[in-house]
């Protein structure tokens, strides 16, 4: 039998998004900033059992102004 395992990623959605750079001050382990104010994402899944690192994520979520950000879940079978 094969588990199902979820990966989490923190996404932008480019057009949506105004480059406040409220996000990379909510969660600066995730979210950098480019020259004009817009969001460059790591590109790792977030880790699921490191509370901190979700938890920002979640900030950064819920405190885009331009509501430009989401966590998707990604399903992998292993």
């Amino acid at each position: 039998m094969k588990r199902r395992h979820e990966k989490l990623f923190l996404r932008v959605d480019p057009i949506l998004c105004d480059g406040f750079g409220h996000c990379a001050e909510l969660a600066p382990d995730i979210v950098d900033v480019d020259e004009w104010g817009y969001p460059i994402i790591k590109d790792a899944p977030l880790d699921a059992r490191r509370d901190a690192s979700l938890a920002s994520a979640n900030l950064a979520v819920r405190g885009c102004p331009r509501q430009a950000l989401w966590i998707e879940r990604i399903a992998n079978t292993n």
